[in-house]
């Protein structure tokens, strides 16, 4: 069967990051919806916000009071989900403890710091709608805290990753992301590690590497490029318009950029968020995150740096799509295939819906 008849048939395609298969059926986006309607997300309306626990000089819920800070500030969240019970002390100090019954009952202490990082004091900004020069101050507050925490001794992953919307569960709009150190891989970043691993011992060279060669090659799931970076609607994607991007050069973290990559990688961010937000013509939501290589101290030759984004929304800004049924009981599928995905992401204006005469 050629290429692009199985493309139009049901079938399976498998996702060599994480060694999992998602189903794709692509007649189906010709089905009635009859299902759960969500209301359209709305923008922020205010600069500041009186009320918002993240703008500027206002009081945080645990307490403290946000300095008058103007653009990003990072602090230790208030409500972290790796600190002990004693209010601001941090559980690396928690002593280490397990539980290991016959094998089947395992437990053990896990050690973390979380902060969160305001993109902007401006309650009414999201990526889309800041500049590029106030996005490379994000970019270069990302490689500051992945520094610093990736540099403490006991931490082994920096996860930076952002949910924008309510519907993603986001609890405040003000512009903002989250930053988690732990002391082991989470499931993904592990999944990750082991199958770029063994793909360079194979293979003798970077699995993302040649991945990117593959799709600059045949172009159907570019969305958008700049000299140093990439975002591509990955072969295996889940998400109705999922997208990766992933550095040109071989990169395994965000330290590693140089002062022209940053700029490189604020441009191409801001470029996709607008995208995104054209899309249905609302503030898209999403939950993405960066995967660098592990901060354990090795050199990770084999992990390629790059970042996730897995947005909901499936056929207009009130129709989501949830992971149900099948998906969780046997394959993640998906009914629009990620070819074309990709064209009407490529085929969006990069001027700001918002922003036009």
């Amino acid at each position: 069967m050629a290429k692009y008849e199985l493309f139009e048939s049901p079938h399976r395609r498998f996702n060599p990051l994480t060694r999992e298969w998602v189903l794709v059926s692509p007649h189906r986006t010709r089905r009635p919806w009859q299902g759960k309607v969500e209301n359209p997300p709305e923008p922020a309306t205010v600069a500041y916000d009186p009320s918002c626990y993240l703008c500027p000089g206002n009081a945080r819920a645990g307490g403290l009071r946000n300095p008058n800070y103007s653009s990003t500030f990072v602090f230790e969240n208030d409500f972290a989900a790796l600190r002990s019970e004693t209010p601001r002390e941090l559980l690396p100090e928690t002593p280490a403890d397990e539980l290991n019954d016959h094998g089947l009952l395992l437990a053990s202490s896990e050690r973390g710091i979380c902060r969160v990082m305001c993109f902007s004091e401006r309650h009414d900004l999201t990526l889309a709608l800041m500049t590029q020069r106030e996005i490379s101050k994000v970019v270069d507050a990302w490689v500051e805290q992945s520094r610093e925490l990736g540099n403490i001794p006991w931490v082994n992953h920096v996860q930076i990753f952002e949910n924008r919307g309510a519907i993603m569960g986001a609890s405040n709009p003000h512009p903002h992301c989250q930053i988690w150190a732990t002391a082991d891989l989470p499931n993904q970043a592990e999944k990750e590690w082991l199958s770029q691993a063994e793909y360079l011992e194979k293979h003798g060279s970077c699995l993302l590497c040649d991945y990117l060669q593959l799709e600059l090659k045949h172009e159907e799931r570019i969305v958008c490029r700049n000299q140093d970076f990439v975002v591509l609607t990955p072969f295996w994607a889940v998400w109705p318009f999922e997208v990766m991007l992933l550095s040109v050069r071989h990169v395994s973290a965000l330290n590693d950029f140089t002062e022209p990559e940053r700029d490189s990688l604020a441009e191409i961010l801001h470029r996709l968020c607008i995208r995104y937000d054209n899309l249905f013509e609302v503030p898209f939501p999403y939950t993405m995150g960066f995967h660098p290589r592990p901060t354990d101290g090795k050199a990770h030759p084999e992990w390629h740096f790059h970042a996730h984004y897995y947005p909901p929304l499936l056929r207009s800004a009130t129709i989501p799509k949830f992971m149900v049924g099948y998906e969780m009981l046997g394959t993640p599928q998906r009914d629009l295939t990620p070819e074309a995905a990709a064209e009407r992401l490529r085929a969006l204006s990069e001027i700001h819906y918002r922003g036009r005469g």
